[in-house]
């Protein structure tokens, strides 16, 4: 596959397609050669779908023939995350004993693809269970831009095969910064949707109460594009919003004139690296140049809904996963067991101590958001860390808590947020920066994201995809 075609934009190549100058055939055999050539060594896939994708890919040719265009995804190579249950495929969740669980039907946000007319190429790994590390018996994909630099939790193969040209984007999942990382790691868009924006039917959870599933893709328009396919009410989950889904891409160039973007230094550059801490000022610079108003405030104190995410995360975790722990213990890791374990052993009084956090916290965001549109801050305060020294870092008592800072809050709230390139670390480790917005306002992130693209004309960035 030539990398001009895999590194365009999923809906320029979708507008290609609609045109017939490109057929899907074509782009879904370019897009399964370059698996084949690369995948082997990067191991983004768990599994590929080269037969019905070639089915699917002809079946969109035929339609555009007909005169049928189902939008900007259709004919579009895209992937998932392996823990979205695909009909007659198993859903591992990153752990090897769940490789013969069947499903028997598909997740919404699959059949939201199919009906938008994309080409599933396949599964994409993921950390055990979808918390931080991956199984000791499955190797983690490996970062296409410095090979032994994190990959990102919890959807490393999602982040790997977007940002390796393996697919034009894919489906992610978001509990405590699982879009967030591995979109900063590998230099990739992630758009964290409010919390029931998208359906969860048929996703395996990591935490029912914290889960957010999204897109990850190349570019700002990209990710809007896969978010206005998946999102909706679903009668098959209850929680799910009723609330219409707007078109994100109609107004996405509509800009940030008079958009109060908020930054509290004190809390957003607090043992940040210097590298980030520029990114971001860089990032307020081109905002508001653009018209935007920056806003300083202050963040409400976050400690205890910090403390509250593990709570909350490993009960739903251990339900989760009930029917298999601890009858099969061995088949999970000691840190993927141990979270369990710690699930399994909270009272009732811990979770509603950890729930009465969570709505305190998010009723103070809430009443920041009055004052600001947008938040910046950083994804991580630490530029991207080595594999091992990632792993040494989880190890550790409060490791995970260290990671999660600037991440967690959001999910606790079910904020929307996207992810943002921003330029490279002195490693050569892609950098990055996030945004906030209030629930159901991804269109504005939408905005605020492009205008900051457009200053850093990311998407004119490959990884050089060493041996």
């Amino acid at each position: 596959m030539s990398s001009e075609l895999a590194f365009m934009g999923l809906v320029d190549i979708g507008k290609l397609i609609n045109k017939r100058k490109l057929s899907s055939l074509e782009a879904t055999q370019s897009s399964l050669e370059r698996i084949e050539q690369l995948d082997p060594k990067l191991k983004s896939y768990v599994t590929i779908l080269a037969d019905s994708a070639l089915k699917e890919a002809r079946r969109a040719d035929r339609e555009h023939k007909q005169g049928k265009h189902r939008g900007p995804l259709h004919g579009v190579p895209v992937a998932v995350k392996d823990l979205c249950d695909m009909k007659g495929i198993a859903t591992t969740v990153g752990i090897p004993m769940f490789r013969k669980s069947i499903a028997e039907r598909d997740a919404t946000v699959v059949r939201k693809l199919r009906d938008a007319g994309a080409v599933i190429l396949g599964k994409l790994h993921l950390t055990e269970g979808a918390l931080a590390t991956h199984h000791p018996d499955i190797p983690p994909p490996q970062n296409p831009w410095v090979r032994d630099r994190w990959s990102g939790a919890s959807s490393s193969g999602t982040g790997v095969a977007v940002a390796a040209g393996l697919a034009y984007a894919a489906l992610g999942s978001d509990t405590g910064g699982s879009i967030r990382f591995p979109a900063s790691c590998n230099g990739v868009v992630g758009l964290k949707p409010t919390w029931s924006r998208v359906s969860r039917y048929g996703v395996f959870p990591l935490s029912e109460t914290l889960d957010h599933i999204g897109p990850l893709a190349r570019t700002v328009e990209d990710a809007a594009a896969v978010l206005g396919a998946i999102a909706g009410r679903d009668p098959l989950d209850p929680t799910s919003s009723p609330l219409d889904v707007p078109d994100y891409l109609q107004g996405i160039r509509w800009g940030v004139k008079n958009v109060r973007i908020g930054i509290d230094r004190k809390y957003a550059f607090a043992g940040v690296d210097a590298q980030i801490r520029k990114a971001i000022e860089r990032a307020l610079a081109a905002l508001k140049t653009a018209g935007a108003t920056i806003v300083p405030f202050k963040m409400p104190a976050a400690d205890a809904a910090l403390a509250a995410w593990g709570p909350l995360c490993s009960a739903d975790a251990a339900l989760a996963h009930s029917a298999s722990y601890p009858s099969k213990k061995r088949g999970y890791s000691d840190i993927f067991g141990g979270f369990l374990a710690a699930g399994r052993s909270l009272s009732a009084l811990d979770y509603s101590r950890a729930e009465i956090a969570r709505r305190e916290f998010r009723g103070a965001m809430d009443n920041v958001f009055q004052s600001i549109d947008l938040m910046i801050k950083p994804v991580y305060a630490k530029l991207n860390p080595t594999v091992r020294s990632f792993n040494a870092m989880c190890a550790k008592e409060g490791g995970l808590d260290a990671l999660i800072t600037f991440t967690a809050p959001d999910d606790i709230t079910g904020q929307p947020t996207i992810t943002l390139p921003a330029g490279f670390d002195t490693n050569g480790s892609p950098l990055s920066l996030q945004l906030v917005g209030r629930h159901f306002e991804e269109a504005l992130l939408c905005r605020a994201g492009r205008v900051w693209q457009n200053e850093i004309e990311w998407t004119r960035a490959r990884p050089p995809l060493a041996p």
